[in-house]
């Protein structure tokens, strides 16, 4: 008996010694080069602290100098309440110089700069060997890993090179599918593949940069480098094709793996975060805040809101000037029984500066047949819906009084303009500084109605407004996701006493521009006289589309005022991405390669460009 009791408790014992037999996670050293980030740098470190990743198995290899901000103080103030959490933290910072030889600016990239980069990385490379790390993470300062399982999703996979696939506020990332003869960015059809993660995995590319994780055990990992002599050098010991390109460290980088046959890797398992884009020479700070204000907006977009900083730096964040865009007053149309929707808005709103009253929706669901006659409304003989072949929804007629009461508003506080915003939209990158140019434009011109978005509904000439960059005359369009309107043009929708011949608002808006193609519905209402233009490219899509994940209508989902659906096919619904023409799909992509580079100028941007022509 003694002798079981005591194998029993040896077994017992040994189980539990069996639970810290486990592999710890890999060293990692973070190699962080900061110049003029101090506008970033609160978020950048807050998000390195919050990855889900022992700290203790984590080395840092910082230098900074060259600056024209307070970057340094902030990285000196990060290592005060951080560094101590960590395995241990190299830094060396420079106060000294704030300007290279021969730089115009301080986004421009003379050889001097471009030297001095290039040794750094390379004695960064050198640390990692020196002190046996497993991994070493090339990060820039411009990078916001938001994604707190990054570090380990990254490691685990244990390859020689991968990065992170990051977004921009453009089609702009970290990484190429293609790469020309003479070392330059060329385009493929799978690098939207990837960036849109309409394929997801880890995909062997060209390049990659900007994060960029070397598993240094690799044997390989002997022939990565960033300068190019030493690349030469290698390659001419090795009787390969020797390289004659640029000075750029990426691009060395890139061809000193590709030549090596060290396979680099791009993984878009997990949404990791977000990045800024390289400046031009011309460029200001101001350019960057711009993208650190979409950034930010697209987190909320994505995330509901912006992660938290360190309590430490929250001082640092500095939120824009609350605008109303020059106009009179902005609405937020919400339903009160949809918070998070109202709470997700009032975060954007903050992010991009804008004042907004919030007006609270007429609810289809506390509707119903009694309470519609009381109201005194009635319906369009004959009306059903062109897609479902139904009548309206309670959720239609809802939304339309909502509308309906805002306009009603605008006459009896004698608003003069107005922006009406539903709550489940997206702005489009920069969308203040191209809202005020679009207004600033059609200020110049008579109109009662501006669409900021829409979802056209025929292959029809929209022609440019006359002396206009970013204004065109209107055709057949549905929803109501965001539009200016003028006293005047409430006063016309209101005059022809919509609610006696009820039709959804996205129907009865076309009609009163005249550009519905349905007669039997245009000829109830007269004058048919409303002034209609749309932003070009527009300023906001919705935030989800039929079939989508997360995808909600309070209208189309809702109880219908009679059944005389004849139940013929599967309807599509008015919020399908997929346009009735063919055009729109391209349209929308050229749509999320515009943003404005500056209050003054709408520029293409343009992915083939290379990061030393950035």
């Amino acid at each position: 008996m003694r002798t079981e009791l005591v194998l029993i408790t040896i077994c017992a014992l040994g189980a539990g010694w069996a639970l810290d037999l486990e592999y710890e996670q890999p060293t990692v050293l973070i190699t962080l080069l900061v110049r003029n980030k101090a506008h970033i740098l609160p978020l950048f470190l807050s998000y390195v602290d919050q990855l889900d990743y022992p700290k203790q198995r984590i080395a840092f290899w910082i230098r900074s100098d060259h600056n024209n901000d307070n970057s340094i103080k902030l990285l000196q103030e990060w290592l005060e309440h951080s560094a101590d959490l960590y395995h241990s933290v190299n830094y060396a910072f420079d106060d000294e110089q704030s300007r290279y030889l021969n730089e115009s600016s301080a986004y421009d990239w003379p050889a001097s700069r471009f030297k001095h980069l290039i040794a750094l990385k390379e004695e960064a490379l050198q640390y990692a060997r020196d002190i046996w790390a497993e991994f070493i993470f090339f990060l820039d300062a411009d990078v916001l890993l938001t994604e707190p399982k990054s570090l380990k999703e990254l490691t685990a996979l244990r390859l020689p090179i991968v990065a992170p696939m990051l977004l921009s506020d453009s089609l702009y990332s970290n990484f190429w599918c293609g790469m020309t003869e003479d070392y330059y960015y060329q385009r493929t059809p799978e690098y939207k593949e990837i960036y849109h993660k309409e394929k997801v995995g880890v995909f062997a590319v060209p390049m990659v940069h900007t994060a960029v994780l070397v598993h240094m055990s690799y044997a390989g990992a002997r022939y990565l480098t960033f300068d190019r002599q030493r690349l030469v050098e290698m390659q001419t010991a090795r009787h390969v094709e020797v390289y004659n390109g640029p000075m750029d460290d990426i691009i060395v980088f890139a061809i000193s793996a590709n030549s090596s046959q060290v396979p680099l890797h791009i993984c878009n398992t997990l949404s990791f975060g977000y990045m800024m884009q390289p400046l031009e020479t011309t460029d200001t700070l101001q350019q960057d805040l711009y993208q650190l204000i979409n950034i930010r907006a697209n987190m909320v977009h994505d995330l509901g809101a912006v992660p938290p900083v360190q309590p430490f730096l929250q001082k640092y964040i500095r939120l824009p000037e609350k605008t109303k865009l020059n106009l009179d007053n902005i609405f937020m149309i919400n339903l009160e029984r949809r918070p998070e929707r109202r709470q997700k808005m009032e975060n954007l709103f903050a992010e991009l500066g804008l004042e907004v009253e919030h007006f609270a929706a007429v609810d289809g669901k506390q509707l119903n047949t009694q309470l519609v006659q009381e109201m005194g409304i009635n319906f369009m003989p004959g009306y059903e819906d062109p897609y479902h072949h139904r009548p309206m929804t309670m959720g239609e007629i809802g939304c339309f009084l909502s509308h309906y009461h805002i306009w009603q508003q605008i006459v009896e506080r004698q608003l003069l303009q107005v922006l009406i915003l539903e709550d489940d939209i997206r702005f489009e990158p920069y969308f203040t500084a191209n809202a005020l140019r679009v207004l600033q434009q059609a200020s110049n011109y008579d109109y009662d109605l501006i669409y900021f978005g829409r979802k056209r509904l025929k292959d029809e000439s929209e022609p440019w407004v006359e002396g206009s960059d970013n204004l065109v005359h209107v055709g057949y369009s549905y929803w109501t996701l965001g539009y200016v309107i003028t006293l005047r043009g409430a006063e016309k929708l209101l005059a022809v006493k919509p609610l006696e011949k009820l039709i959804p608002v996205d129907e009865f808006l076309p009609v009163m521009f005249g550009r519905h193609p349905l007669q039997n519905l245009s000829q109830a209402f007269e004058p048919r006289n409303l002034i209609a233009f749309s932003a070009a490219p527009m300023l906001l899509y919705p935030i989800h589309y039929t079939g989508e994940t997360g995808y909600i209508s309070d209208t189309e989902d809702s109880q219908q005022i009679a059944d005389i659906s004849d139940g013929a096919g599967e309807p599509q619904r008015k919020s399908n991405r997929q346009q009735i023409f063919p055009e729109e799909d391209t349209v929308n992509m050229l749509d999320q390669e515009l943003h404005l580079a500056d209050s003054n100028t709408l520029l293409q941007v343009d992915i083939t460009k290379s990061h030393q022509e950035l």
